[in-house]
């Protein structure tokens, strides 16, 4: 009996992550984001958008094809972020910088990057 304690409390520990987790995604925000992905990447492919340093996507150019796609994408970002900072105890905007720095990281070969100091350059 006692090797399905550990089982078991890992299982009520998952089980409970994924609810918490839920309640930012609860509004069909995950689904959303999933759809504009394939947009999304064509236009990091074609180098109009890149990621910023703030966690959001920003048109590196003139040319700004597909703006409501990459604006619904940041509100989304914002609203993930605000429940991440309000269940952490932090700000938006921490939460945004810590992404930022995670998708620099996770970023294909030839995606504009905006360092912590502002500057743009290609991963």
């Amino acid at each position: 009996m006692r090797t399905m304690k550990h089982p078991l409390l890992i299982l009520m520990t998952l089980f409970l992550a994924v609810f918490c987790a839920q309640g930012v995604f609860a509004d069909g925000i995950k689904d959303r984001m999933l759809a504009r992905l394939p947009v999304i990447n064509e236009l990091k492919a074609q180098g109009l958008i890149g990621e910023n340093n703030q966690g959001y996507l920003e048109f590196r150019g003139g040319k700004k094809p597909n703006a409501d796609v990459i604006n619904a994408e940041n509100a989304d970002r914002q609203a993930v972020y605000k429940a991440i900072a309000a269940r952490q105890k932090t700000t938006p905007a921490f939460v945004g910088q810590t992404r930022a720095a995670q998708i620099a990281e996770k970023e294909s070969p030839g995606t504009w990057i905006q360092g912590a100091d502002g500057t743009w350059k290609k991963k």
